[in-house]
């Protein structure tokens, strides 16, 4: 998100680098946006939420909870279960308490059955989950 340096690559015409930031620290001008990002598999198609928090449990749920708002309820009006697969790391742990604790309060806001599914830690990196 923004200019900052990126592991990846992108091809650009030689001698035309583009200008980045090396580190990623907070900056006054720019600030620092924390990235949370769901994939529906159904529809092939991603969608970001951008914070300025750290990436939390609570971050995650409530990304989660706004996709669900914003774009599931009315692409899915009958659905009951919600069936999420997640990267078992970080916020998405399956030992994180504050994960469970605030993927109940979405449950009990939106009146849906969530089933989670954690893969190994890392996999979201390379894989669509």
């Amino acid at each position: 998100m923004g200019d900052f340096k990126n592991g990846g690559q992108e091809w650009l015409p030689e001698g035309e680098p583009e200008v980045v930031n090396v580190y990623d620290f907070p900056s006054s001008a720019v600030g620092k946006v924390t990235p949370y990002g769901i994939y529906d598999i159904t529809q092939n198609e991603g969608w970001v939420n951008g914070g300025i928090d750290h990436d939390t449990a609570a971050f995650a749920a409530e990304s989660m909870g706004r996709w669900w708002d914003l774009m599931g309820k009315e692409r899915y009006p009958q659905a009951e279960p919600l069936y999420i697969t997640t990267d078992g790391g970080g916020s998405n742990g399956w030992r994180n308490r504050l994960g469970k604790v605030s993927l109940q309060a979405l449950a009990n806001r939106t009146h849906l059955t969530i089933h989670v599914s954690h893969f190994p830690p890392g996999t979201s990196q390379w894989n669509k989950i």
